[in-house]
């Protein structure tokens, strides 16, 4: 293994092939990442999942909808059945 630039750790895919269970169980535990590497050129990455919070479908389009305060009154415009 080596360090990267960023602070993620290179591994040969060989050698993560091998220690990939102990590998990901150290990016639980320490949020590193790992670049994983096929004859030195990088090809994917290990790296934690992060948790994100999803909205409720459920009054998700609260605010959204314009306010109209009297539905029922006719509309200024003529219809097109009435421009004929």
């Amino acid at each position: 293994m080596k360090n990267t630039v960023r602070g993620s750790r290179r591994v040969a895919a060989a050698e993560f092939k091998a220690r990939c269970l102990e590998l990901m169980d150290r990016v639980r535990e320490t949020g590193g990442e790992y670049v994983i590497t096929k004859h030195g050129t990088p090809v994917a990455k290990l790296v934690p999942v992060t948790q994100s919070v999803r909205q409720s479908f459920f009054g998700s389009m609260k605010g959204t909808v314009l306010d109209y305060q009297r539905p029922l009154d006719p509309l200024d415009d003529d219809y097109d059945v009435n421009r004929g």
